[in-house]
């Protein structure tokens, strides 16, 4: 993709801010950077995805901090990942030469101590010369934390209350006490390395030359060609498929099995708007639902460790108000997600409130039931058995959706309007007392089968005489109500009814008409289902997938094909997705998303099959 010099805090109006889609992502299974087309690292948490930021010029190009590394001089740009890895490749095209930088986070376990996490950026010159610059600028907690820089040689250290971090390279280092920065021309041939260390403790600053950042180099390849050789996927869309795997497991926290739903916070779902939300946290929806497109893949490994992280945190007789599940767990399994706004921070192109925290982990969604027990029965079946532990929690989990499935929620969408009786959130409760009478009846399983099975039976009535509506011809968002919502596309993927039942098809045209723009997918109509929040939003990406994935199994499948197709052409210059897809064409939210991506590797595996 092609790009112009563009640094944080330059001054330049709305050209301060990088489009979100602009960005790559480096990541070693604990945190993750996002690093702009121009070089710009403008978002990163150490040392952890929910940690505070150290860079975040994406949030305020003025306050935020960031780590700049580029060409010094006017040039194209482009950006690729090295072939099957998540190490990512900047060039700049200029007058005079040709350089790139290669970006990437070691994977603990391969060439790092325990604990040290490493950002290493290696700058080469391929043709002709190119002068370069950089500036290392951390801001450290969320830009409110005060810093001290020390200085000996070509390590400079950058002490703050919370986090010490130490800066290595391998050329000449400037500094005025706060920030470091360095302005260096390379030849044909020559390198320069700079590495960001975690420091303190047992952890002292450790030298990256050119041997050693070689060696990390190609272990960290090494390490990502090894993990994507388990895919089963050999289809069509294959590039985009394993970009979105590869893009799922950054988004996974090795220490506990945690799936984050995105990397970042408060990336706007419309500029201006309040729709900014934060999504470091695991949603066991999201985290679920990534567990089945892994195991669609040939990864078993991360599903265990979701299923350990499950086992570990999510206790079933807990008795809290929202049940024995909370929507969102913290990457560690922490309950407690208080939501604050950072007042000091404009936000994305001045999009404020910046928020860190989730209010919304306290809410009632009860299709998150579904969510677990679904992938805990695809596990089971796909993967590994699971143990009568788990089978006990599961059978608890069951039984208290048989007690507590008839009452509003919150939704899947989160929504701040008020509780309502949501036909996804039925139709998840149904999973999850389906999926539980399968898995007792295939492994022969104790439980308490008839009274499940008379739940099941009650729940899908209910669905199907008060979720429909005669006047539409469709399937509707709330019991008594007319309103379309696109989380109906999950009802012919939960099997609850075939994708080609007449009322099915006719609630597929009808969100084709209503919800529909070109293969783009609106969530609901906020103005005829309000959600308790002002402003517009896009198209949800997920649900575009969900379409697609619709259409298919309607045996639709020009539509599907061309409805993919079209979607691909919305994914950035990396094949990355943020939440949304804007009125003209943009991503906006919070990049990249989970949802998104899965629901891509799952719209390709079923469209590819149907193709045959």
């Amino acid at each position: 993709m092609d790009g112009t010099t563009n640094r944080p805090g330059d001054g330049s109006g709305s050209r301060r801010y990088m489009p979100i889609a602009d960005h790559g992502l480096i990541g070693d299974l604990r945190s993750v950077a996002l690093v702009a087309t121009d070089g710009t690292i403008d978002w990163y948490c150490a040392p952890c995805f929910d940690a505070p930021s150290v860079f975040a010029a994406l949030l305020d190009a003025d306050r935020g901090g960031c780590f700049e590394l580029g060409a010094a001089v006017p040039a194209r740009t482009k950006q690729f990942y090295f072939p099957d890895t998540n190490v990512l490749i900047t060039r700049y095209f200029t007058e005079d030469g040709v350089g790139e930088v290669q970006d990437f986070m070691p994977v603990s376990g391969e060439s790092a101590e325990e604990g040290r996490h490493r950002l290493i950026r290696r700058v080469l010159c391929v043709r002709g010369s190119l002068p370069f610059r950089a500036l290392v600028a951390p801001r450290f907690g969320y830009a409110a934390l005060p810093h001290t820089l020390r200085v000996t040689g070509d390590v400079a250290v950058f002490e703050s209350d919370a986090l010490d971090l130490a800066l290595t390279a391998t050329v000449p280092l400037e500094h005025d006490g706060v920030d470091v920065r360095s302005e260096f021309k390379l030849a044909e041939g020559e390198t320069a390395v700079f590495a960001l260390d975690q420091v303190g403790g047992e952890l002292a600053p450790r030298d990256c030359a050119h041997e050693e950042a070689e060696r990390e180099f190609a272990a960290t390849v090494r390490y990502w060609r090894d993990w994507l050789s388990a895919s089963h996927y050999r289809g069509r869309w294959r590039e985009m498929v394993h970009r979105s795997a590869l893009t799922l497991k950054l988004l996974t926290y090795a220490p506990t099995g945690a799936i984050v739903a995105a990397p970042t916070t408060s990336l706007p779902e419309e500029f201006g708007g309040e729709r900014n939300w934060d999504y470091r946290y695991m949603w066991v929806r999201d985290a679920a639902f990534c567990v089945y497109a892994m195991l669609r893949l040939g990864f078993t490994e991360e599903a265990e460790a979701f299923m350990a992280f499950v086992s570990r945190h999510i206790s079933p007789g807990d008795g809290k108000p929202s049940g024995p599940l909370q929507i969102m767990y913290g990457i560690d399994g922490r309950t407690d997600l208080p939501e604050r706004t950072l007042d000091h921070l404009e936000g994305h192109h001045g999009s404020y409130p910046v928020r860190v925290g989730n209010a919304a982990a306290d809410q009632l969604q009860l299709d998150v039931y579904g969510a677990l027990i679904d992938s805990i029965y695809l596990y089971d079946k796909w993967a590994e058995p699971i143990s009568s532990e788990q089978w006990e929690h599961v059978t608890a989990l069951v039984e208290w959706v048989c007690a507590n499935w008839d009452q509003p929620d919150e939704g899947i969408w989160e929504t701040r309007g008020g509780r309502k009786n949501f036909l996804y959130s039925r139709l998840m409760c149904w999973v999850a007392v389906e999926r539980g009478v399968r898995m007792a009846r295939r492994r022969g399983l104790p439980a308490d089968l008839p009274h499940w099975m008379s739940c099941r039976d009650t729940i899908y009535r209910r669905i199907m005489t008060d979720c429909w509506s005669d006047e539409l011809r469709a399937f509707v968002q709330h019991e008594g109500g007319e309103v379309l919502d696109a989380a109906l596309l999950m009802m012919p993927m939960s099997k609850f009814i075939a994708p080609k039942d007449p009322r099915w098809l006719s609630t597929l045209d009808c969100l084709t008409r209503e919800l529909v723009s070109d293969s783009l997918v609106y969530r609901y109509d906020p103005h005829v289902s309000p959600d308790g929040l002002h402003g517009e939003e896009g198209t949800f990406s997920i649900c575009s997938f969900w379409y697609v994935e619709a259409l298919t199994r309607a045996g639709r499948l020009d539509e599907a094909r061309l409805a993919f197709e079209k979607m691909l052409t919305y994914g950035n210059h990396l094949g990355l997705y943020a939440e949304e897809i804007g009125h003209t064409g943009h991503q906006q939210g919070n990049f990249p998303q989970a949802f998104t991506h899965l629901a891509l590797i799952s719209a390709a595996y079923n469209l590819d099959r149907a193709l045959g």
